[in-house]
């Protein structure tokens, strides 16, 4: 029962990252001057952004979701397994990331409406999902897959601005 499971990360990824693709770019020239003025780390890692650039890398995302939830439904080795909770949790963290900056800029970011509606069923997946862990080394697997989604982001980060310079597409802002 729990390998069925395994299909909702990259089925609720994609439901949460659509509504990022949508509203970035809006978000971003709106939101200008505020974040220059505020968070200006945001925007100098934004410089090169397009919403064709961010597309590329949501596919790039999607594709090791798919790719680590077949892994996981069609082997019977654990540690995909394990590294699949791993990364089922990064996304958590990154579903609570849009919530707090949400709270913290006081309006409507990119991705908070399908993070509240995403929030629950993952902590809830997640639940169901850690009950077979049983060795603490299992434990470091989920780690590995967690840290591995915070270095893809940094390298997909950039790959953005390359993606919107090759493809010759002007940044949004």
């Amino acid at each position: 029962m729990i390998k069925y499971f395994v299909w909702f990360l990259p089925l609720i990824f994609i439901f949460h990252d659509m509504e990022e693709i949508i509203g970035m770019s809006t978000f971003l020239k709106k939101n200008k001057d505020l974040l220059e003025e505020k968070y200006p780390m945001i925007i100098k890692q934004y410089k090169d952004f397009s919403t064709e650039g961010f597309a590329f890398a949501v596919y790039e995302e999607l594709i090791i979701c798919m790719i680590l939830s077949a892994l996981v439904f069609f082997t019977d080795i654990n540690v995909f397994y394990f590294v699949w909770l791993g990364v089922f949790i990064a996304f958590i963290f990154h579903l609570v990331v849009h919530i707090i900056q949400s709270l913290i800029l006081r309006k409507y970011v990119p991705a908070i409406v399908t993070s509240i509606l995403c929030l629950p069923v993952s902590i809830f997946i997640i639940k169901i999902s850690l009950d077979p862990i049983n060795s603490g080394f299992n434990y470091i697997w989920m780690i590995l897959g967690f840290i591995m989604v915070f270095v893809n982001l940094i390298l997909i980060q950039r790959a953005i601005g390359w993606f919107t310079k090759k493809m010759g597409i002007n940044p949004v802002i």
